[in-house]
């Protein structure tokens, strides 16, 4: 199981690495289920990117900052926004068949989002992350240098540290910088079979999307669970701004819809936020103009916030999203996905709001990267959503995270590619000797509902130190729980998942606690003021 590269992951992040490097380059890519099961897929509104001539890289980048609450890095801003049009190219280049307008100056009809101060945003209707994947997922799987892991689940780094802990010798090939600590491989699960691989690569690349199944109500899918993000703190990897949880402010309200997202792109094109009848006399009425100027294209932490100010104020489950007014023939063309899944639950959205609530949308923090995404571990990059470039600062921009994925994932690719080949060591085995089967699988269930469910309680949208502290004392309990049975009990994809969100939980509430002011996605009724300056808060993993 030997490759030049092996990647961890298969959203845009991944996949954009994979087709940079298979022409000189033996790359595998391990995903935890199918390629198109990531989050990449689920992208509705589309990639942010200056194409048209009455906007610029400044204005971009403005708009950039502006979301962020000041905690960009205007550096590496300035980077992915003033490469994002080649980005765009070779995506169109690859056949991604991105909505047409002949009347624009490239040729595609760019939309707008919150935040955004032109129409910059290239989409596919309103399933640009299905076209994009599906497009790339094509050319992978035809690519002879390209080995596909599907149903094959990572469980941890083998560095230069663990190698020396286990006795095993690794000093072989280049000098590693001196004190920094060299990635190897990996060790990985095939779920079907249970059987752990040892996968030996000069080169891994982390690009293993968010966190967002650490709480009760996400837009993400399954996969979602922080694992790029555990792996590399527990490898020795420091984590920037976890705190940053960037909450959609309308997910479909629906008893039988799971995690199904009303894009950005509505508000984007007219649909307006008001209360629905369960208000009373304020029933019908606008709420955003009352909480910004800007109302419902204010950016995603305004209006998340100003939805849970208006349903914990009234006692409401919900609140509605109209786009009525605009024409059907307009709403089935612009949001076919969208119409067509609320039309199955008995929503017909050209005739009736759409009742929606805030969800857990993106980890805007991560692994400490550079622009080309290497990390604290020589050999070791990270790339798209598992990862902190300093772009997404204390909010991100919407449809900035796939031009992050893009852009960051190609220079990734040439960085490695520009590497000295080296010899790596020949890695041991996975060793289960000293552990049994498990005896009772409900206690994985119980604590992956009791996380998810205090999280959401304690660590959402509205924060206070009191319930930080109390979710940071049963994140302890829990860790010291999980530990024990991973410890002693054969690996189970469900236990390998649950370790990794308990181990981001305990990241996410430590910056938490760690920010003593409001910025951005952070609000503490404890510190509801924004200090003069703006710091990055970057936690240190302990040696192990």
């Amino acid at each position: 199981m030997k490759f030049d590269v092996a990647i961890v992951g298969s959203g845009l992040a991944g996949l954009t690495v994979a087709l940079h490097l298979a022409q000189t380059r033996r790359v595998a890519i391990i995903s935890k289920r199918e390629l198109l099961d990531g989050a990449s897929n689920w992208a509705q509104g589309g990639i942010a990117a200056v194409l048209d001539s009455g906007d610029s890289h400044d204005q971009h980048i403005a708009d950039t900052l502006v979301a962020g609450a000041g905690l960009c890095d205007e550096g590496a801003t300035r980077f992915i926004v003033e490469h994002g049009r080649e980005a765009i190219e070779w995506l169109i280049a690859q056949g991604v068949p991105f909505t047409r307008d002949e009347s624009a100056e490239l040729g595609f009809h760019l939309t707008r989002e919150g935040g955004h101060s032109q129409r910059r945003i290239i989409h596919a209707a309103d399933a640009t992350g299905h076209a994009v994947q599906v497009t790339l997922e094509q050319k992978v799987r035809a690519h002879p240098n390209i080995t596909l892991f599907e149903h094959h689940c990572a469980i941890d780094l083998i560095t230069s540290d663990k190698l020396a802990a286990m006795g095993v010798p690794s000093g072989v090939g280049a000098p590693q910088p001196v004190g920094q600590p060299h990635c190897h491989g990996l060790y990985v699960q095939d779920t079907r079979s249970s059987k752990v691989l040892t996968v030996e690569a000069a080169h891994c690349v982390l690009a293993t999307g968010g966190a967002g199944k650490v709480y009760l109500y996400t837009t993400n899918p399954d996969t979602s669970t922080g694992d790029g993000i555990a792996m590399a703190w527990r490898a020795g990897c420091r984590v920037s701004n976890m705190e940053f949880i960037q909450f959609h402010p309308t997910c479909l309200y629906h008893p039988y819809a799971k995690s199904f997202l009303i894009s950005e792109a509505v508000r984007g094109e007219g649909g307006l936020l008001k209360l629905p009848p369960e208000a009373g006399a304020a029933a019908g009425t606008r709420f955003m103009p009352a909480h910004d100027e800007r109302g419902e294209l204010a950016p995603r932490d305004v209006v998340a916030r100003a939805i849970d100010f208006e349903m914990k104020k009234r006692g409401l489950d919900y609140v509605h999203l109209d786009i009525t007014h605009q024409s059907p023939e307009f709403i089935r063309e612009h949001f076919p996905t969208i119409h067509a899944r609320c039309l199955e639950l008995g929503i017909d959205i050209t005739k009736q709001p759409i009742p929606v609530v805030p969800a857990v949308h993106f980890t805007c923090g991560g692994i400490v990267t550079d622009l080309t995404g290497r990390t604290d571990i020589a050999g070791l990059y990270a790339v798209g959503e598992t990862a902190c470039t300093g772009l997404h600062g204390a909010n991100r921009l919407a449809s900035n995270s796939l031009l992050e994925c893009l852009v960051i994932g190609r220079a990734c690719a040439q960085q490695i590619a520009a590497a000295p080949k080296r010899e790596e060591p020949t890695l041991p085995a996975w060793d289960e000797s000293r552990v049994t089967n498990a005896d009772e699988e409900v206690v994985i269930a119980n604590n992956w509902d009791e996380l998810r469910r205090f999280m959401w309680n304690y660590v959402g949208i509205v924060r206070t130190t009191k319930r930080l502290e109390r979710a940071q004392h049963r994140i302890a309990l829990l860790k010291d729980e999980i530990d024990e049975y991973y410890r002693n009990f054969r690996i189970t994809p469900d236990l390998l998942e649950l370790r990794n969100l308990v181990e981001v939980a305990e990241l996410i509430v430590g910056s938490a606690l760690q920010r003593r002011e409001s910025r951005g996605l952070h609000y503490s009724r404890d510190y509801p003021d924004t200090l003069p300056k703006a710091l990055p808060s970057v936690l240190t993993p302990p040696r192990r």
